[in-house]
């Protein structure tokens, strides 16, 4: 089609204001404001007439070419309007079998802490309100009290997350002073968040001591000068160094802190209350453990083994606490009322230990084990292959999944998956589109093959995931 045909044709794009009034844009829901659908029916319009100069429309003047546009602008319109009133933040069903998934916004909380999320934002709270007295109160207080029971520490203190944490530490304690740390625990905390860096931000000064693989405490002690204020141990929870190592231990520390009148910190990262050893998973030191061995301050995460919100966790001694609670930092970094309610909802199920396993999804999903789950395996895949077993082979497979958000690196988590492979669609364009569903569905791609591990797929989700799956790829005829 020649340039002079293209411009004519243009003059057949229907006017905006005719779109807007076709029976399918003024049926979309009453939710959708009309600014999106003004917006969405302006886009296409502006799609449209750069694909016809372009030559990636051809319209032919003998088959009605405004009609054709006035009903395929419409129609990809109202898609586009629809699309565009999606919360960027939607739900999604986590097949990859990974735990603490940090794209997928790591623990998931329990009934018991959602419960408490809608309580606190149906109405008002006594956020910080001491209803006994009638005076202002602590937004931690409702906390505070459940981390000293449960950890056997004499006070603590939440924040936002436990880069915050370790930030607001050694701002309080060590600015302007010299901190020392074993150089094989200067790790990078995700984001590309690291020790040294977090250090210089809180204006302490790193001292590095021993070597990537050793560190005796004869370098600490030899490292001490009349400028230390901390000696800092990092528990390298996203990741081990095996062969010839040799580290020296939080109890080794504190003896050194007691030797020189210095404070011990301890940022255990992900932090757990309970010995996961015990369900055949790798040993990991408990905040209790740590606090027991005599650290001045310990730092961990509230939205990891925890099984908690995203928060940082400060449990220690009062007179460090105390200060910490005085630093202006700590009112940036200050945790909000929902963070409080899901966090005191946790920590509450920790009382009794054998709830927290049954109630916590993070925790069940940890100790769960294959032959628990071959009914639920053996259930979805039967589903899967009834419904849709003409468009692609189901079939139940044995893998491994990870603990993931820098948890527990060496632990393997041997589990039962559904593999699957399309027919009439390639397995990258199934992802796709399952990425693109409502909920959204992340699996794992393995070469042409779409596995989707049971271990996170949540209770409930599995009939969900059966019509999502079935209906995409009765699709798969359609050009990819």
């Amino acid at each position: 089609m020649s340039g002079k045909n293209n411009y004519s044709m243009l003059k057949q794009i229907p006017a905006v204001d005719e779109i807007l009034q076709r029976t399918e844009i003024k049926e979309l829901p009453s939710q959708i404001p009309k600014v999106l659908i003004l917006e969405a029916v302006r886009e296409i319009v502006a799609e449209i007439r750069q694909d016809i100069l372009t030559n990636r429309i051809k319209l032919s003047p003998e088959n009605n070419p405004r009609q054709y546009l006035l009903d395929i602008i419409t129609t990809i319109a109202a898609e586009r309007a629809l699309e565009k009133n999606r919360p960027n933040l939607r739900r999604v069903i986590n097949a990859t079998g990974v735990v603490l998934h940090t794209n997928l916004g790591r623990a998931v909380l329990s009934e018991r802490a959602r419960e408490a999320i809608e309580q606190a934002a149906s109405g008002y709270s006594n956020l910080e309100l001491d209803l006994k007295t009638g005076k202002r109160g602590s937004r931690y207080a409702p906390v505070e009290d459940l981390l000293t029971k449960l950890t056997g520490a004499e006070s603590a203190l939440v924040v936002n997350n436990n880069a915050a944490a370790v930030l607001l530490a050694l701002s309080t304690i060590a600015r302007e002073k010299e901190v020392i740390v074993s150089r094989g625990q200067l790790v990078e905390i995700g984001g590309s968040f690291r020790i040294p860096e977090v250090m210089a931000q809180s204006g302490a000064k790193l001292v590095e001591v021993g070597a990537t693989n050793k560190t005796h405490p004869g370098d600490y002690q030899k490292a001490v000068t009349s400028e230390t204020a901390l000696l800092l141990h990092v528990h390298t929870s996203n990741y081990r160094i095996v062969g010839f190592t040799r580290e020296t231990s939080v109890a080794e520390l504190v003896s050194i802190g007691e030797e020189f009148q210095l404070p011990v910190m301890s940022d255990l990262g992900s932090g757990s209350l309970i010995d996961h050893s015990t369900f055949g998973l790798p040993e990991e030191p408990t905040v209790q453990e740590t606090v027991k061995a005599g650290c001045d301050v310990v730092t961990f995460s509230g939205d990891k083994l925890l099984g908690g919100p995203q928060a940082g966790i400060i449990v220690g001694k009062t007179k460090y606490l105390e200060k910490m609670k005085k630093n202006p930092l700590t009112r940036a970094v200050r945790i909000d009322k929902f963070t409080v309610a899901a966090l005191e909802a946790t920590l509450r199920e920790y009382l009794e230990p054998d709830k927290a396993i049954k109630n916590i999804p993070t925790l069940q999903m940890l100790y769960s084990k294959k032959p628990e789950q071959e009914q639920r395996a053996l259930e979805l895949c039967r589903k899967l292959t009834e419904k849709a077993g003409l468009r692609a082979r189901f079939e139940i497979v044995e893998i491994v999944s990870a603990v993931g958000g820098g948890a527990l690196p060496t632990a393997e988590l041997p589990y039962l998956a559904i593999e699957v492979v399309p027919f009439a669609i390639s397995v990258a364009s199934l992802a796709q589109k399952l990425r693109c569903s409502d909920p959204a569905v992340i699996g794992r791609l393995q070469e042409d093959r779409l596995i989707l591990d049971l271990r996170t797929i949540l209770t409930g989700e599995e009939e969900v995931l059966v019509d999502i799956l079935c209906r995409l790829l009765k699709q798969g005829g359609i050009s990819e």
